[in-house]
Parts: structure tokens; C-alpha cells; sequence
């Protein structure tokens, strides 16, 4: 599993915790052999497990998003004008947080980040969303991250 795949499944984690109210551990507890199996049918994704680094990185981005949600969702609404958070589809929710948390706390390149993230909303929402995360993560990058 390389690094998109990973955060491909952070992605569907902290989606899944939108509709369970699980958290950060808890979350993680899915990523085990015997779940990765039931699920390989459905997504390619699931076909192997994550490295030891992978897991690394998931483990962090999960808990992180997790302990920062208020945080991320403030910056969200603060960005996302004319727009209620409550408004914005939760898989581009979810997208702009660990987008938003990559940049902030670990260390991940703007444009790497923000082009994954564009990326994954090309895939689990529309061409449309994608835009809108754009011009949401470059308010943000302009405003909130150091240079």
C-alpha cells in the first residue's frame, strides 16, 4: 500500500466516523486482516494491508483529525463562504479535514496535499466538489499556513 491508498483509507475511516460517532482508536480497530478480507471484493483498496509506515501514517492522521475536528471544521466554515458547514457533503468534509490536517500537523507539502485532496473528491464526490475544495484549501493556505 502506498501513500495515496493510505490516505484513501484514512479518508473512508474518518468517513465511517461520521456515521458510527467512533473516534480516533476505535477506528483504527478496522484495519486488521479479517476486515481488509470482507471488504476486497468491494474496493481494490482492500486488497493488502498497510506497511508499517502506512500504518504510521494512518494511526496519526486518524487520531489527529479525530482530536482536531472543531478546529478543522471551524476553519471549514471560516473559508467555505456563503456556505453552512452543515451544507457541505460529509465525503468533502472529511476531505478538507484531513487535508487541512496534513498541511497544519504533519508536515505534508501544500500542493501535495491539496492535489490529493482534489483528487480523492474527483473520486468520492463530483468534479464540482472538487472546486469548491480548491478554492476552500487555497483561502486556507493563504491565510492560515506559514511559508
Amino acid at each position: 500500500m502506498n501513500r495515496r491508498e493510505a490516505r484513501e483509507l484514512v479518508l473512508h475511516l474518518i468517513f465511517a466516523g461520521e456515521y458510527t460517532g467512533n473516534r480516533g482508536a476505535e477506528l483504527l480497530e478496522d484495519i486488521n486482516e479479517e476486515n481488509f478480507l470482507s471488504l476486497e471484493e468491494e474496493y481494490a483498496l482492500y486488497k493488502k494491508l498497510p506497511s508499517e509506515t502506512q500504518k504510521d501514517y494512518i494511526r496519526s492522521a486518524v487520531i489527529g483529525v479525530m482530536e482536531h475536528l472543531y478546529e478543522l471544521d471551524d476553519y471549514i466554515e471560516k473559508y467555505a463562504k456563503g456556505w453552512n458547514i452543515a451544507r457541505i457533503s460529509r465525503i468533502s468534509k472529511c476531505i478538507l479535514r484531513l487535508s487541512m490536517y496534513e498541511v497544519l500537523y504533519m508536515g505534508i507539502p501544500v500542493g501535495a496535499s491539496v492535489n490529493e485532496a482534489l483528487e480523492l473528491a474527483k473520486e468520492y464526490d463530483s468534479e464540482e466538489a472538487a472546486g469548491f475544495i480548491n478554492g476552500i484549501m487555497g483561502a486556507f493556505v493563504e491565510k492560515e499556513v506559514q511559508a
